[in-house]
């Protein structure tokens, strides 16, 4: 077995880690630099210089610092940071993403399906050469200590470099600053470090109390019922209705008095993106959200999922898809067709006159696009059959995807057709995504990049809505929507009185 029969000092040994870190872990960083500054001019050399040294060396002093404190929790942590960092970095170059505070809200927001989906062998081979490799290294190194007089002197030193780099690089600050989240994300380990503490704090603020909203009033007893389906990384320019080329709403092209409009999402991930469509207005606050409002003001309320992401539900009839599941032995029961089973029947033995349905959908996340949907509406071949979605040829990987909008298409008229059954009761259906989804287009796959820097194929999402053809509702004219116009949408169709509609965010009109 291979042992290290000399000792380092320290200072050679954080040079030595940090310099490691920088070369096995800041590619995807310094791509991203080259490709956004003029590197051929010398304030641009000496801006990609000035970040080289100033990550090795402030890196090292942390290191430095940690070692210095406990050599013990000292490795412990190093040899955290490098299996970390090989995991992340290896997402960062499959599927471009940028590690920041809303990545890590989906990571802790991941489940362990979806979280498998993403095995490969090809992350094993990162975990095993850029992490557990340099772990073995750290483990067996054998560090000499310090005196506490050596240490205050190389850390002031070092902190004294360090701010004179940083002073020498002032005209350079407007560009750091306008890249900072971007760099931010892609700096490791403290990309994960940094964001993951400001997920915490942000997480810890949601968890207080939310605010009620003031009662509402149901105004008649018609019987009325909305459906809303709320769609998963369904990107609009992936549907035929909005003019795609291949025909990926074969049924909803046919069906009658379907409405869609053009909306944008108000962030790229499921947590903020579903409660923009749950939320009575955009607010950084915990408002009570659409079902737990209905269903406190005497609304039958019902919640169907195959996802996760949601804001706290408080309602009575949360149905999960091992739910779901149990009585239902079909082979569409794997599939998001669940989310159907048994519920013109529910509808029927409910005891009130105003319900809401919500259908939260899963059928267009990644990376299995091809695993979402049943064979038969494999439509569009060959299909990217690889969660690196890097290996697939890219119109491998849109066919894969738009056979989710197909089965999307399916389980919508499916939906519509139990609806058009239900003839005791006014109803309608509203089909709006969390998202969107990047397919390789500028290199880049899935979602969660910042809204600020954000292409449009991740935040640009379908909004559809379905009448019946002899309802007394017509549809207003809108040449945009967003998330927060179902909320008022809802309210109005289910003729419920409340002093915080907004009828200028309502869709529908007598």
């Amino acid at each position: 077995m291979f042992t290290l029969k000399n000792n380092f000092k320290i200072l050679s040994f954080v040079l030595i880690i940090s310099c490691l870190n920088f070369l096995f872990f800041h590619i995807p960083f310094f791509n991203f630099v080259f490709e956004n500054i003029n590197y051929k001019s010398f304030s641009g050399v000496f801006v990609i210089a000035s970040l080289v040294v100033l990550m090795i060396v402030l890196n090292a002093f942390v290191f430095f610092l940690l070692l210095y404190l406990s050599q013990r929790i000292g490795k412990f942590l190093l040899v955290l940071f490098f299996l970390m960092n090989a995991i992340a970095v290896y997402f960062v170059a499959t599927y471009g993403i940028i590690v920041d505070e809303s990545m890590i809200g989906n990571v802790f927001n991941t489940n362990y399906d979806e979280s498998s989906s993403y095995f490969s062998y090809k992350m094993v081979l990162y975990l095993i050469f850029l992490g557990v490799l340099p772990s073995y290294f750290i483990l067996r190194s054998k560090v000499e200590r310090v005196s506490f007089k050596r240490f205050s002197i190389l850390s002031s030193l070092t902190l004294l470099f360090a701010f004179v780099l940083v002073f020498v690089n002032a005209s350079n600050w407007l560009w750091i600053d306008k890249n900072s989240k971007r760099l931010g994300g892609l700096a490791m380990p403290w990309s994960y470090v940094v964001n993951t503490s400001l997920f915490y704090i942000h997480e810890s603020k949601k968890n207080e109390k939310e605010i009620l909203l003031p009662d509402a009033k149901i105004m008649d007893n018609e019987k009325a019922v909305v459906v809303l389906v709320i769609g998963e990384s369904a990107r609009r320019q992936n549907f035929s209705l909005y003019g795609y080329s291949k025909n990926t709403n074969p049924l909803l092209s046919k069906t009658q008095n379907l409405f869609h409009f053009d909306a944008n999402s108000s962030a790229t991930y499921t947590t903020a993106g579903v409660k923009s469509i749950l939320d009575h207005k955009e607010t950084g606050d915990l408002y009570e959200i659409l079902p737990n409002y209905l269903y406190r003001n005497d609304v039958e309320v019902i919640w169907r999922t195959s996802n996760w992401g949601e804001p706290p539900v408080h309602i009575k009839n949360y149905q999960d898809r091992a739910y779901l599941q149990t009585n239902c032995k079909e082979e569409y029961c794997n599939y998001d067709e669940v989310l159907l089973y048994g519920l013109k029947e529910q509808i029927l033995a409910s005891k009130k006159n105003k319900i809401l349905i919500i259908l939260h959908t899963s059928t267009s996340h990644g990376p299995s696009y091809n695993k979402k949907y049943p064979s038969q509406f494999e439509h569009f071949k060959p299909v990217c059959e690889s969660v690196e979605l890097s290996n697939c040829s890219q119109s491998e990987l849109i066919n894969a995807y738009d056979n989710t909008i197909v089965y999307t298409d399916y389980i919508l008229h499916k939906t519509i057709e139990a609806l058009q059954e239900l003839d005791s009761y006014k109803s309608t259906l509203l089909f709006v995504s969390d998202h969107g989804e990047s397919l390789g287009e500028k290199n880049l796959y899935m979602h969660g990049i910042p809204m600020s820097i954000a292409p449009k194929e991740q935040y640009e999402i379908p909004f559809i809505v379905w009448l019946p053809e002899d309802s007394s509702k017509k549809i207003k004219k809108f040449d945009m929507l967003s998330q927060y116009h179902v909320f008022h949408s809802v309210l109005n169709f289910l003729n419920i009185e409340s002093p915080i509609y907004n009828e200028e965010m309502n869709i529908f009109k007598e």
